[in-house]
């Protein structure tokens, strides 16, 4: 395993993962986390979080190899196919997965994402327009879906 510590506007984003995969990531808010920086890590993934923060870059394009479940992982390639500035509540990413009654399922394979930022589980909100929930802080979601230009959501702070 190799990981990587980039300072980003919100705080410094921890990555972990091997030549071939990025496997975690912790934001900024999550529980403390300190995986080191090994200089030269993960070249591609700097680069392209550097670039999401700074407006270049709206999609991330690296290999993923998250550990979960079949269907968490279905969870999770879903919420790849949502684009920066979009939002889908827990429901519509359940109806898109062909199983409308899975909300809350959707929402647990949410909070259990390993690699958050890079498989988009900020963009998923309440059905109210509200946040829901979050594997970090509410703040940091807030932060991303403000970062995105997709909050407030139908001019609700929370």
């Amino acid at each position: 395993m190799t990981a990587a510590r980039i300072d980003t506007p919100l705080g410094p984003l921890w990555l972990r993962g091997t030549d071939a995969a990025i496997t975690h990531a912790w934001l900024p808010g999550d529980r403390a986390v300190d995986w080191g920086d090994e200089p030269g890590a993960l070249p591609e993934a700097r680069a392209q979080v550097a670039a999401y923060f700074d407006g270049t870059r709206d999609a991330f394009d690296l290999p993923l190899a998250p550990e979960g479940s079949p269907f968490q992982r279905r969870v999770w390639d879903a919420l790849r196919a949502i684009p920066k500035g979009e939002t889908r509540s827990y429901g519509d990413v359940a109806r898109g997965l062909g199983d409308p009654g899975a909300a809350r399922a959707v929402g647990a394979a949410n909070g259990a994402n390993p690699i958050p930022l890079l498989i988009p589980c900020h963009r998923v909100v309440a059905a109210d327009g509200g946040l829901g929930g979050f594997s970090g802080s509410l703040a940091t979601k807030e932060a991303l879906l403000r970062h995105e230009g997709t909050w407030p959501r139908q001019g609700r702070l929370i």
